[in-house]
């Protein structure tokens, strides 16, 4: 006589909280990010900064390369590694800085916002990945909320056309620089990737040298620590943990996580700067943690509502059994 079936709950891989925990980690370090940048940028010029950021960075993750033993990413890494450190780490970090000297704060979030969107459609027709709905409502509402979060901040200072082209161009790189990276995580680790990656932009920002230099011997200690700050955790270790959950998920999702970093910045400019945000300013938050919310859902099946289940007989240690999962 054979025992009937039963069903047990299908077990939660027990890494499987890895991959969000990477992703919020990037999310709340690239936030911090603006609140560094804005004491840090009130000594250093625009392409100072970025190369003191990148040597920190450097430093850092090449320290950490070297006591992990991990070596040389494989040869079809190279191609993703080189262009994202010319693109993300190099050509990004120096024009946004640059861009929001020029325009007002408020209008520099609207404008370089428009990265994450074109993430989901460069992975798209690069990568061949696939376009949600609910990954594109999402990132409408995530949009929408930044662009609120943008008219909360902004009518404290000018833009100019120089600014508006700087701040589109850094959202371009950004997103041709994270859609290069996704390929370079199939043949080398995050850590190699962002290492030889963040090396790459250091060298490409070597001719501001001469600035760092002169300008370091005159700012305040407060902006130098602020700009290693920004080489330590929101490029070295936010770059890594992007690139962590990156690997795991698809380009225009994980860009679609970055839409809360708007409302992050709000609440943490009110903590650290004391600067209280207006009720427009917590709307927009609001929106971009809801767009975040539904672009991370997944659709819910038949199959996976509820506790998922799946028929057990006899021993898990079974012969039968090993065999089915080999």
């Amino acid at each position: 006589m054979t025992t009937p079936p039963t069903l047990l709950p299908v077990p939660v891989p027990a890494r499987q909280w890895r991959t969000p925990a990477a992703a919020c980690t990037t999310v709340v370090l690239w936030a911090s990010a603006f609140v560094s940048i804005r004491s840090a940028g009130e000594a250093y010029s625009p392409g100072a900064l970025a190369l003191g950021r990148l040597l920190a960075g450097t430093l850092v993750l090449g320290a950490i390369l070297l006591v992990r033993r991990e070596g040389l990413p494989g040869k079809g890494a190279w191609p993703g590694i080189v262009t994202s450190g010319l693109l993300w780490f190099g050509l990004y970090m120096v024009v946004l800085n640059w861009g929001e000297r020029e325009v007002d704060a408020g209008t520099a979030a609207m404008l370089v916002n428009i990265g994450p969107i074109l993430i989901a459609l460069l992975g798209a027709r690069m990568l061949g990945e696939g376009l949600p709905r609910r990954l594109l409502a999402g990132m409408g509402v995530s949009f929408a909320g930044a662009v609120v979060v943008g008219l909360a901040m902004s009518g404290h200072g000018g833009s100019s056309v120089l600014g508006v082209a700087l701040c589109l161009l850094a959202a371009l790189a950004y997103a041709a620089g994270a859609v290069s990276q996704k390929p370079a995580l199939a043949h080398g680790s995050s850590l190699q990737v962002n290492t030889f990656g963040c090396l790459i932009g250091a060298v490409a920002c070597l001719p501001f040298t001469g600035a760092l230099v002169s300008e370091a011997a005159d700012a305040p200690l407060s902006a130098t620590l602020n700009m290693v700050y920004l080489g330590v955790f929101p490029t070295a270790l936010a770059f890594t943990t992007w690139g962590y959950a990156m690997a795991r998920t698809t380009a225009g999702r994980m860009g679609a996580t970055t839409y809360a970093v708007p409302a992050l910045v709000v609440g943490m400019a009110w903590v650290l700067l004391d600067e209280v945000p207006t009720s427009l300013g917590i709307v927009g938050g609001a929106l971009c943690l809801a767009g975040v919310a539904v672009s991370r859902s997944r659709q819910q099946t038949g199959s996976t509502r509820g506790n998922p289940a799946r028929p057990v007989e006899g021993s898990r240690h079974d012969p039968e059994r090993q065999a089915e999962r080999t």
